[in-house]
């Protein structure tokens, strides 16, 4: 049978350690794990150092030379060596009680950030290793020592105070303030959330931790979480961020989306961001940008899908197929001619129960409902009611295609001035 003894990080910190002659150590101050540790062939945190504290002197050893023991429910601390630990490993790893106990954390399973209460650790004959983090009432009693006594009281009403622990390989470390992790590792987990879920959570954590979660997401993700934040979180963000990296975030992102956070943006920051961004992207914000607030040209993406209505169905799906658009570019498909003047639109549903040898004039609609883009936004939800559309072709005076109002847009928009006007 395999022996173990599992305890937490309160019953050790502040122990007292003995050798084998009973002669006193010092006290136990933290514990230190390597968070990725292989061990077995499984990623584990190993506790690899402990912090003891004899008098004023604090010193660092190799735990290999500690042992935990549990007798009759009491914790020890033994000592059977004193190996210094090498300092120049401490920026691979963490002190638990340092920099994980009352942190916040993400708890991946409930897509949440929660505070550390307590560390659940177990030792066993290959190493000693964290287990999980307590994130319930009874780890703050237990640390006040009051969670055993409160226990046995509330017994004699039948009442429980419920364990609440999320194992390590759910969690997330977030507040780096404290210790010295690569962001790359640390945050690899985070990347396996939903934009909207991890946009929560970067809205709750303090600002400097946002900024360092942010910046640790790759630019597809970063952009995806972007559109997800609301506008204050947006704004601290692109302010705090170099403008390279804020660049290269909004190059990822719809163009519409992109005018509306610029502009919120103070004027300067702005056009710093649009000059690092490559000329076209540029470009295509600087002209959205220009349309006043209230028309409609400041709310339609230019992100569309035109063919030639001599395209067969087969050359459309074809580019399709290559293209990989949103599922918003394929809401409403348009016809344009050699001018790129709006002459007609289509459907998807069209587009795929036609022959393939079929031409996109066979199956377009001519004559298609449109807006212009300097007509007033108020005016757009007229349109939607009347004709049940999920998207609207947006051309300019001379019909030109200009781009198209996506629904979604159009209620963000309304829901927006309503919260505004309350």
């Amino acid at each position: 049978m395999t022996s173990f003894t599992t305890f937490y990080l309160s019953r050790v910190t502040g122990s007292r350690v003995y050798d084998a002659h009973n002669q006193f150590v010092g006290v136990v101050k933290d514990l230190f794990i390597l968070p990725n540790y292989i061990s077995e062939g499984v990623e584990r945190p190993l506790v690899a150092a402990i912090k003891i504290k004899k008098g004023k002197t604090t010193s660092i050893y190799s735990f290999d030379g500690f042992a935990v023991r549990k007798n009759m429910s009491k914790i020890s601390v033994t000592c059977g060596e004193l190996i210094p630990y090498d300092i120049e490993k401490l920026d691979d790893g963490v002190f638990l009680g340092e920099g994980i106990l009352d942190k916040q954390i993400v708890d991946l399973n409930g897509r949440k950030l929660v505070r550390v209460n307590d560390i659940r650790l177990v030792s066993v004959p290959t190493g000693t290793f964290a287990l999980a983090v307590d994130i319930g009432v009874e780890g703050l009693l237990r640390r006040i020592s009051l969670a055993k006594p409160l226990k046995r009281f509330l017994l004699l009403f039948r009442v429980t105070i419920p364990a609440k622990f999320i194992v390590w390989d759910d969690i997330e470390a977030v507040d780096f303030s404290n210790f010295n992790i690569k962001l790359s590792k640390s945050h690899k987990k985070l990347e396996t959330l939903h934009p909207s879920d991890l946009a929560d959570i970067i809205e709750d954590l303090g600002k400097q931790t946002r900024i360092s979660v942010f910046e640790a997401l790759d630019e597809e993700k970063a952009a995806d979480v972007m559109e997800e934040l609301e506008v204050e979180a947006q704004i601290h963000l692109l302010q705090n961020l170099s403008v390279a990296k804020a660049a290269d975030v909004l190059e990822k992102m719809p163009a519409d989306e992109v005018a509306d956070i610029l502009d919120e943006l103070e004027a300067e920051k702005a056009e710093q961001i649009l000059r690092e961004m490559e000329k076209d992207s540029s470009e295509e914000v600087r002209e959205l940008l220009e349309y006043p607030d209230d028309s409609v040209g400041s709310i339609m993406s230019t992100e569309y899908l035109s063919f030639n209505k001599d395209n067969t169905v087969e050359e459309v799906l074809a580019e399709l197929r290559l293209k990989k658009p949103e599922a918003e570019e394929l809401y409403n498909l348009f016809v344009v001619n050699d001018k790129e003047k709006l002459i007609a639109t289509f459907s998807l549903r069209d587009l795929v129960i036609s022959e393939p040898n079929a031409t996109i004039s066979d199956i377009m609609k001519p004559s298609p409902v449109h807006l212009h883009d300097e007509q007033e936004i108020n005016e757009i939800a007229e349109f939607i009611s009347k004709y049940n559309l999920l998207a609207i072709p947006v051309v300019d005076k001379e019909n030109v295609l200009q781009g198209m109002v996506v629904i979604d847009d159009v209620v963000e928009d309304l829901i927006g001035k309503r919260k505004t006007n309350k």
